[in-house]
């Protein structure tokens, strides 16, 4: 079974990933230093993630299941720095014409 996952963690934080196997206790691969830098030494002491699956396929292929990950992490936004720890596809933040930020998950 493939699948899409969503690890949620203590701060509200999420990753979105794949696992192609459907491995129960695979919890990804993102940035440990990136996730350790927002918990203090005592909160990593007792730590809780959860993992929810958002889409599951017994007959995808694996770019399927890329496209598909890439949907949901640009669906829910976790590759924006203050939402996830996603770090692809890159969150843009673009200055506008007025000097104001726009953040974009565009395909750019």
């Amino acid at each position: 079974m493939k699948v899409i996952y969503k690890i949620t963690y203590p701060n509200g934080k999420i990753y979105v990933g794949k696992d192609l196997t459907g491995t129960l206790n695979y919890f990804g691969s993102a940035n440990s230093v990136l996730i350790e830098k927002d918990f203090s030494t005592e909160q990593m002491r007792d730590f809780t993630v959860r993992k929810q699956i958002l889409w599951e396929s017994d007959t995808a292929s694996d770019s399927e299941v890329n496209l598909k990950e890439v949907e949901l992490i640009r669906a829910l936004q976790s590759n924006d720095p203050q939402v996830g720890y996603n770090q692809w596809p890159r969150f843009k933040t673009v200055g506008s014409e007025d000097n104001s930020l726009i953040t974009s998950n565009n395909r750019e």
